[in-house]
């Protein structure tokens, strides 16, 4: 542990003075390996390279480090891990296998399996990308499974403008744009299966779709070419005191993975089991009187929302716990030695409850109460979700005059069913025995991939041409039933219908891509994207059970059914891509990228009017698709063991489809977060990103990593706009759930191959949720503070078989909010034994 004071004195200057070292070996853009263009935030291995006879063989980068005193030999070996694409599982020397493969325009930052060992207090896959330059994920507590991955220029809101594939599978849900249910599938990977992960910056490849605005992440598996297997147990436990809430939050989660190859096939198992208790998610207000409860009650903390009106504390909203499975099985057969075929299965069930706490006493009985309000009603629920995806894909790898990839997948919710009562007890604590059901099951989509590429000049020659097909479809099934006894279901539904969302949305493309390297060192990259979308079959059926006859304890909704059916949209639009990458010499890149890209309505932003834990949302089926044209220029100096780039970034987007949340008063006093969703004319987003990491910084082993990043986003026109407060306006206003600042900083040190010890710190800044950015008040539940959070991991080789882990998240514990309140101080340990 002593080795540990190495950090100090090392500061921010240090940094700078090494990165003026020597050039050394690299150039900037090749796609053969050889200096790439970029180099990884933590320290690399040199990748197995499977090499094609008669081929020409990819060079690789290899970072070499100053000799150390003889330690315990890398006793611990990973088994050698083959990838589908022909790169190591730890080789993020090279660029992404997807860019080389198509000649992808877009630059890319990465992070391999053993890096992530090293540095990331590592529970669920999400956690893998935290220190990644920009990216930020919306991960509430352990387990979670509406964790949206937030970019540079996009927020929290965004799950659909942002791309993630897991191999060949789509884990991004495009069936919305929320962080609710449209949040990506995190939960069908297993952490023990990462091999890689890979980010893409920005639009401009035409061979993905325009929800690429924000990026696309991708994840790439171990495929083992001998066997293995791998097990490990995580335990977290968080302290919690918030308001009336003081409570210990405890999480296990055991993973595991196994794999092997016999010939041609290849095999890759692995499963997940998570029992997690999670802190209060939301909060349950009331009133409109500062400091004043319901009657007859006391115990109400006094509070506002964030826009500075009342909005009284009475309880905890969604405290859960929740126990999730999931398994994944991949299998890959060589068809021949140069064409490979894949298929994986995953699966994913999820049992979660929600017991809300109240903090309200009655002053008749002296017991505690829920006081009438409602909102504690919508917060009690049983959660049943079983969901399973399927993917296929027909690979060749020639690296000759052509190649192609053809691939499929699909995405079911076998079984999702939320059960709520309908309202509380009129007196004491307890629920109506008739409530509401919430069903999803059905709700599925597809995806469909054929993908070509063409070297007249051979492979890594002057000029390469991609081209491909693309299909799309997604389907929403949400009806809400009333049932006469709330925790109780069938597979119709136990009652009358009281509201449905229907619909589908389908788009068709057809892309091309010419790289063409104008001179050894000048490259230019022109592409287009023709897209044909529609929406169609949307159906709503909208009620207001909100009174009824009957007993107080058991009211009888009232039903008046109002059937729409919704008009049919479509729209085809063409966008271009064009990029221009120049190597002055063999150490710096200079890359410059445009993009115009379409992200088209989702069925729920559509379609899908609901109320999940407290939070109501309604559609908009008359939405326009987004338009938006974003260009960047790159500027990168790399070394062998470091590299440092700069980027100016601009971004315009027509018709940008963005959500409101604000608080509505009901009937029984307490208030009911409800979601809006429209079109906004013109907003502009624009800033800067550095970010830079060196290996080997005054002392052989110790690495500086960090990034830091501003956006200027602006409001252009939005004519549509109504004050809900009166006298404000949109014009001119920063972009929602965008901040300006964000910013990471970590320190690795690797005395020797035993130990890895790393602190890292993340920032945040203010962001706004509102068009007038009237949401002003901090820290409150519905707030969208700034936050700076620290955290540190000890990584421990004890064998060549066994690793320990020890490492606390937010080690100051930070209290803030993101519309949620986020985890506090969580002590996490690790167990992890390789077989």
């Amino acid at each position: 542990m002593s080795r540990l004071h190495a950090l100090r004195g090392v500061s921010a200057v240090a940094l700078g003075l090494a990165l003026m070292a020597p050039a050394s070996v690299g150039h900037a853009q090749s796609e053969t390996g050889s200096g790439d263009k970029m180099l990884p935030p933590v320290t690399v291995e040199a990748p197995h390279i499977q090499r094609v006879a008669g081929k020409p063989a990819n060079r690789v980068t290899v970072v070499r480090r100053r000799p150390r005193a003889p330690a315990a030999a890398p006793e611990r070996q990973a088994p050698v891990i083959a990838e589908s694409q022909g790169a190591g599982a730890n080789a993020s020397a090279g660029p992404p296998p997807a860019v080389t493969r198509f000649s992808l325009p877009q630059q890319s930052y990465s992070i391999t399996s053993k890096q992530i060992d090293e540095t990331i207090n590592l529970k669920d896959p999400e956690d893998a990308v935290k220190y990644m330059p920009s990216l930020f994920v919306r991960k509430r507590n352990d387990g979670d499974n509406q964790a949206v991955l937030a970019t540079r220029s996009w927020g929290l809101n965004s799950s659909a403008r942002t791309l993630i594939y897991y191999d060949d599978l789509l884990v991004s849900a495009l069936i919305g744009n929320n962080n609710t249910n449209a949040s990506p599938k995190w939960n069908l990977i297993s952490p023990e299966a990462i091999g890689r992960i890979d980010f893409l910056n920005g639009p401009f490849a035409a061979a993905y779709p325009g929800n690429s605005i924000g990026g696309v992440l991708l994840i790439t598996s171990k495929m083992p070419d001998k066997p293995f297997a791998v097990a490990k147990e995580t335990f977290s436990v968080m302290p919690w005191n918030q308001y009336g809430t003081k409570d210990t939050y405890l999480t296990s989660q055991t993973s595991a993975a196994a794999g092997n190859r016999d010939g041609k096939l290849s095999w890759l198992v692995s499963a997940n089991y998570l029992d997690s208790h999670q802190q209060p998610l939301t909060y349950t207000t009331f009133g409109t009187v500062f400091g004043v409860g319901p009657p007859n009650t006391t115990g109400v903390f006094p509070a506002l929302n964030k826009l500075g009106q009342v909005a009284n504390v009475a309880g905890t909203g969604a405290l859960a716990h929740s126990q999730q499975t999931s398994a994944n099985l991949r299998l890959a057969y060589d068809i021949s030695p140069l064409v490979q075929a894949t298929y994986s299965l995953g699966i994913w069930d999820n049992h979660q409850t929600s017991d809300p706490q109240t903090y309200l006493v009655s002053t008749v009985t002296g017991q505690p109460t829920f006081g009438g309000v409602t909102g504690f009603a919508s917060n009690k629920y049983v959660w049943d979700q079983t969901h399973m995806s399927n993917a296929v894909a027909l690979k060749s790898n020639t690296k000759g005059v052509f190649d192609f990839d053809l691939s499929a997948s699909t995405y079911n919710y076998l079984q999702d069913i939320m059960l709520n009562p309908f309202t509380v007890a009129s007196s004491g604590v307890g629920y109506s025995l008739n409530g509401k059901i919430t069903r999803m099951d059905g709700t599925n989509w597809q995806n469909a991939d054929a993908k070509g590429i063409w070297r007249p000049f051979g492979y890594d020659g002057p000029q390469e041409i991609s081209f491909g097909l693309h299909g799309d479809r997604y389907r929403l099934e949400n009806p809400v039933y009333a049932s006469s006894v709330w925790y109780a279901t069938s597979s119709t539904g136990t009652g009358q219908l009281l509201t449905t969302g229907v619909g589908e949305t389908r788009t068709e493309a057809l892309w091309l891509q010419d790289a063409w390297k104008i001179a050894p060192n000048l490259k230019l990259t022109l592409g287009g994207r023709l897209e044909s979308w529609q929406a169609l079959d949307g159906f709503n059926i909208n009620s207001n059970p909100a009174s009824g006859t009957g007993t107080p304890a058991n009211p009888i909704p009232v039903v008046v059914p109002v059937p729409k059916n919704q008009p049919g949209l479509n729209s085809t639009n063409f966008s271009p891509k064009v990029s221009l990458s120049y190597d002055p010499n063999k150490d710096w890149n200079i890359t410059a990228n445009f993009g115009e890209a379409y992200r088209y309505p989702t069925v729920i932003e559509l379609y899908q009017n609901i109320t999940v834990a407290g939070v109501a949302t309604f559609a908009n089926p008359n939405l326009s698709p987004e338009q938006d044209f974003t260009g960047e220029l790159n500027v990168e100096r790399h070394w062998g063991d470091g590299r440092v780039r700069l980027t100016l970034f601009r971004e315009h987007t027509n018709n940008a489809i963005i959500s409101q949340t604000t608080n509505v008063t009901n009937a029984s006093g307490g208030q009911t977060p409800t979601t809006t969703i429209g079109n906004v004319d013109a907003i502009r987003l624009q800033g800067v990103e550095l970010s830079a990491d060196k290996n080997n910084v005054l002392i052989a082993g110790l690495q500086l990593f960090g990034s830091v990043t501003y956006v200027d986003s602006r409001i252009l026109s939005d004519p549509t706009f109504v004050s809900t407060i009166g006298g404000t306006t949109a014009v001119g206003k920063r972009v929602p759930n965008v901040p300006d600042w964000r910013a990471t900083f970590g320190v690795t040190y690797r005395p020797n191959d035993s130990w890895a010890y790393t602190v890292a710190a993340r920032y945040s800044g203010k962001q706004y949720s509102t068009l007038d950015n009237t949401d002003i008040i901090p820290h409150v539940f519905g707030a969208f503070d700034n936050f700076f959070v620290v955290d540190m991991k000890m990584h421990y080789n004890a064998t060549k078989n066994l690793a320990f882990d020890f490492g606390i998240d937010n080690l100051f514990d930070e209290q803030y909010f993101l519309f949620h309140p986020f985890p506090g101080r969580t002590f996490v340990l690790a167990g992890k034994y390789t077989f």
